[in-house]
């Protein structure tokens, strides 16, 4: 219950701490509320391209109105070891071309369509193999800017999100699920960024009818290294109130390299600190604004 607690203070604390300003400050020097996804914001005006994956921690900031962005993850790679006693169980994933199409409606608003093109599952259990391979899940998500969108200390966005079932047999869970992600960024001294994102899940039972709730936390500390490359390292943590379910945890570091104002690459390592996440994931992705 404490995890639940901080998670929905957590956002709100780190706010105060950083001195926020009314929703007003950081106003930019042009009226960008009057642009749209019919209207759109001229190049000179659009806001320093952010992400929301690959990886955990996302952007509180939304594509400019009438813009398009894809955050596309080049590849995904999943690698988990279990051990009962003398039976071992080996799991492996691999996630091609998955995608986040987002489109900017207004400057505060985007909608967004998670697809997950081709997946490739492995699981081995004491010399057999199972092998499940096709298209994901898809989802459909809203952002919401409530402050420094174009300027400011801090930004803050709520996400909501409903998964729809779309993906073949073995690949999900085959149920309609739903949630909510509020990420927020703080910027600190030294040129170093705080990014903090809380996500409420509602997870469909395995095996049988109703739902549960799942809490994520991730905080990503990030700062310029040299030239257009920077560098993170994030702390992720997973809870859930199934029963008997185990509290999740990996620490995971990342590179970006900026090509130019609207492409960008990364590249990340998520190590599972405990027993039940996965040993290791690694991905590479881009990110391209017209």
């Amino acid at each position: 219950m404490r995890n639940v607690f901080f998670g929905l203070l957590a956002p709100t604390m780190l706010a105060i701490a950083a001195d926020v300003e009314p929703p007003s400050a950081g106003k930019p020097a042009v009226d960008k509320s009057v642009f749209n996804l019919f209207n759109p914001t001229p190049t000179e005006y659009l806001r320093a391209m952010d992400r929301d994956g690959p990886g955990t921690t996302e952007s509180p900031y939304t594509v400019d109105a009438g813009h398009f962005q894809v955050e596309l993850t080049l590849v995904d790679y999943t690698y988990d070891r279990q051990s009962f006693g003398a039976m071992t169980k080996r799991f492996e994933a691999w996630e091609i071309a998955s995608m986040n199409l987002k489109l900017g409606l207004l400057n505060q608003l985007d909608a967004q369509l998670v697809l997950e093109t081709y997946n490739l599952l492995f699981e081995r259990e004491d010399g057999s193999r199972l092998t499940r391979r096709g298209f994901g899940d898809t989802r459909f998500r809203l952002k919401y800017n409530f402050w420094g969108n174009d300027g400011g200390r801090t930004a803050f966005a709520a996400t909501p999100y409903v998964k729809f079932p779309t993906s073949q047999e073995g690949i999900g869970n085959r149920g309609v699920e739903g949630g909510l992600v509020l990420p927020l960024e703080v910027e600190l001294p030294s040129d170093f960024y705080l990014g903090w994102t809380t996500r409420f899940d509602a997870v469909r039972n395995e095996g049988e009818s109703g739902y549960h709730a799942e809490f994520v936390n991730s905080v990503e500390f990030g700062h310029d290294l040299f030239g257009n490359l920077s560098g993170y390292v994030e702390f992720f943590s997973a809870v859930s109130t199934k029963r008997d379910a185990d509290w999740e945890g990996t620490f995971d570091p990342g590179l970006i390299y900026k090509v130019t104002e609207n492409l960008q690459f990364i590249v990340g390592l998520n190590i599972g600190l405990t027993r039940s996440a996965d040993d290791w994931n690694a991905f590479a992705g881009m990110t391209w604004r017209y």
